[in-house]
């Protein structure tokens, strides 16, 4: 059975629906976050072809669908990875999000987080919801202490929406990436499991 978590969108795009009277109700798209599978192969690449995609991640242009398969057939241990939908579980693909638990005995309770929206859901919410089913699951299911994530420093919408959810600097990392043609900084940042 799988696990489906559905939110409305608060972001600017909206679609109206038409009532008979003439009169319009605006309503969000509803975000629907559900585990991976095989078959998102396509829609991945899809995610990860967009030039803000793929340079705001370590990921190379051009991935290939077969490049997908293969990373989704055989994915490494203790990786929990998911994907937001349009509106429902089978909905149109525009994000992803990967939660990567450590395999050393010694740092079981830490995890570090990677994701992608697709270029034209980027600012509309999509990675927020995506972040706030990742952390669910590592607060209240995988039992994780410490979340980490490498943000390169001129991504100032990612860097407001960690710091939203309550990831902190711990540390800048000089000429993290190359990126387009030179190297680029990236700061480290990481976040503690609240207390309840």
């Amino acid at each position: 059975m799988r696990k489906i978590f559905v939110f409305q969108n608060k972001a600017h795009f909206i679609r109206r629906i038409r009532f008979p009277s003439s009169h319009h109700i605006i309503m969000p798209p509803k975000i629907v976050i559900r585990r991976v599978e095989p078959d998102d192969s396509a829609a991945l690449q899809s995610v990860f072809s967009g030039p803000r995609a793929f340079s705001g991640t370590l990921q190379l242009p051009y991935p290939s669908v077969d490049m997908w398969k293969k990373r989704l057939a055989s994915p490494p241990e203790g990786t929990n990875s998911l994907v937001a939908c349009i509106d429902s579980p089978h909905g149109e693909v525009i994000g992803e999000i990967g939660l990567h638990t450590s395999v050393n005995p010694r740092r079981k309770h830490v995890a570090s987080m990677g994701m992608a929206v697709r270029d034209d859901w980027q600012g509309k919410g999509v990675g927020s919801t995506l972040m706030t089913a990742a952390l669910d699951m590592a607060d209240r299911w995988l039992n994780l202490e410490r979340i980490e994530l490498t943000v390169y420093t001129d991504n100032e919408a990612a860097i407001g929406l960690y710091k939203k959810l309550g990831f902190v600097l711990v540390g800048t990392l000089s000429r993290y990436a190359f990126r387009d043609g030179k190297y680029i900084d990236a700061y480290a940042m990481a976040r503690l499991r609240p207390s309840t």
